[in-house]
């Protein structure tokens, strides 16, 4: 999986080169957004799957994809393909920017990605907005190049709301988000120690049915998948990159024993943790 890069962890917010990103994860085409919120500017046609599913891009597009989705790129090397990647965090200043976060641009439960023309033409975009970022961020005040990229995002979003079908019942749309956004915040908090929808729904004040319909509604996805796959990720993670044994990551992530987190990671990712460490060069 493609390792988030320092500028996106520390600031909220990078903009990059979809190849020069597969360069750096060692051409591995496949990532996963987290829990960050991305933007493709597509200048040619692209080949990409997301959740399994493919999706052919004309060029002179823009695709959006919200968080927790698994990403695999197919023909983006050599071609100008831009990511901007940015956290909630980063973006969500305003009760303006929340609904804009919220909206079917980034929680569609029809579609795993939502794709807009954006407007002018390539060398217009890529002076206009690409350029223009650069430029600010040799600038000193960070303030001011964060608040031009927040500038950017926005814009790209509000041409994109042109194309949403606005059929849809936003109030019930909102509140479906509104909660799932609460569960992956409570689920990136408890994930160690709670492995039980019921914890969560518990937490949130609805049923455990309630909250996988929310969830497969907002994220195509029922709330046990979300866990498990949460756990899935930060137990691939530590055994990977972190010094620790076996037996004491196990315990940092809430299982019994080692033998109950070893099962865990067989079932779910297919490979056995002693494999996985060896493969990354840590026996």
């Amino acid at each position: 999986m493609h390792q988030v890069s320092d500028e996106l962890k520390e600031n909220g917010f990078s903009i990059n080169l979809v190849s020069d990103i597969i360069k750096r994860n060692n051409f591995s085409r496949k990532f996963n957004t987290l829990e960050y919120f991305a933007i493709y500017l597509v200048a040619e046609d692209l080949n990409i799957t997301v959740e399994h599913k493919p999706y052919h891009i004309p060029g002179g597009n823009s695709v959006f994809i919200g968080p927790q989705k698994k990403v695999e790129f197919g023909n983006a090397l050599g071609k100008e393909i831009y990511a901007i990647v940015f956290s909630k965090e980063f973006f969500d200043k305003t009760s303006k920017d929340s609904i804009y976060l919220n909206s079917n641009i980034f929680f569609n439960s029809k579609s795993h990605i939502f794709i807009a023309p954006y407007f002018g033409n390539n060398e217009y975009n890529k002076i206009i907005l690409i350029e223009r970022l650069k430029r600010f961020s040799v600038i000193d005040e960070e303030s001011i190049y964060f608040s031009a990229a927040h500038n950017a995002i926005e814009s790209l979003i509000l041409d994109a709301h042109l194309h949403i079908d606005h059929k849809n019942d936003p109030k019930e749309h909102l509140e479906s988000v509104s909660l799932v956004n609460r569960f992956t915040v409570i689920l990136q908090r408890d994930y160690k120690t709670e492995k039980k929808v019921s914890h969560y729904a518990d937490q949130l004040r609805v049923s455990s049915r309630k909250l996988t319909d929310m969830t497969e509604f907002v994220y195509g996805k029922s709330a046990k998948q979300m866990i498990i796959e949460k756990v899935t990720f930060e137990c691939e993670k530590a055994i990977k990159f972190s010094s620790k044994t076996l037996s004491e990551i196990a315990f940092d992530l809430g299982f019994k024993d080692e033998g109950n987190f070893s099962n865990f990671v067989k079932k779910h990712s297919g490979k056995k943790p002693s494999d996985m460490r060896e493969i990354a060069g840590k026996i």
